[in-house]
Parts: C-alpha cells; sequence; structure tokens
C-alpha cells in the first residue's frame, strides 16, 4: 500500500543532511530537487536528483563513486513494486553518516562530469 506521505533524507549542497517528510507524489520530489527527477538505486535505498542539475549549472552537493551529483537531492526507501516508502532508521543512520560531511566543488569540476548516453536497439 503506498504511504501518503514519507520520510526522506534531505541533502543540500553545503549542508548536513536533514530528516523531512513530504507527501509521496511526483510534484513533492520534483518540488524538492527543483525539476525533473532521476532515480538513481543504491544498495537499499534510491537517491533522487534533479535530472538537468549539472545542465542547469546547480551546485555540487556530493560526491557518488566517480560522478558528482547537482543540487539538493534525497534518498526514500523503495517497495518491492518500484514505489517510495519511508526510510527506516537504520537507513537514516547509514546513509546520514555517509552523506554528513558538505562537500566543496568548482563549477568547473562539476561542469566536467557531464555526459549524456544514448542507446540503440
Amino acid at each position: 500500500m503506498k504511504e501518503d506521505s514519507i520520510q526522506v533524507l534531505k541533502i543540500e549542497p553545503g549542508k548536513a543532511p536533514e530528516v523531512v517528510t513530504i507527501p509521496n507524489t511526483l510534484e513533492a520530489m520534483q518540488q524538492m530537487v527543483g525539476g525533473y527527477i532521476e532515480v538513481i538505486p543504491l544498495e537499499d535505498v534510491c537517491l533522487v536528483c534533479n535530472e538537468e542539475g549539472k545542465l542547469m549549472g546547480l551546485p555540487g552537493s556530493r560526491r557518488l563513486g566517480d560522478d558528482i551529483i547537482a543540487g539538493t537531492f534525497f534518498l526514500a526507501g523503495n517497495t518491492p513494486d518500484g514505489g517510495f516508502c519511508s526510510l527506516t532508521p537504520e537507513q537514516i543512520d547509514r546513509w546520514g553518516r555517509h552523506f554528513a560531511q558538505p562537500e566543496s566543488f568548482q563549477p568547473d569540476e562539476v561542469e566536467r562530469k557531464i555526459h549524456i548516453e544514448f542507446y540503440t536497439m
């Protein structure tokens, strides 16, 4: 059953992670990230960021592997049917520690991480 609102971990550039409750709607998620959403599956959560964040020139927020997430993003739990749900206390603790330290990036460093992939059939 879909939760009406979900507890997520919000991460903004230059700030510590913050636990917030948002409506479980596309509109609320787009509002939080400031545009169209992109979902990146991680081990036990989904990272939701602005799909066009780098193209829009949003500031770098955190590193993710060899990439940089631009702008505000959040982490949410995921359901077996592909929906979003609240994070568990354990997930909040784990990922809150993982993203605890704000990072600084030069604008050109974020810009160099822009890449577009095309797939053909």
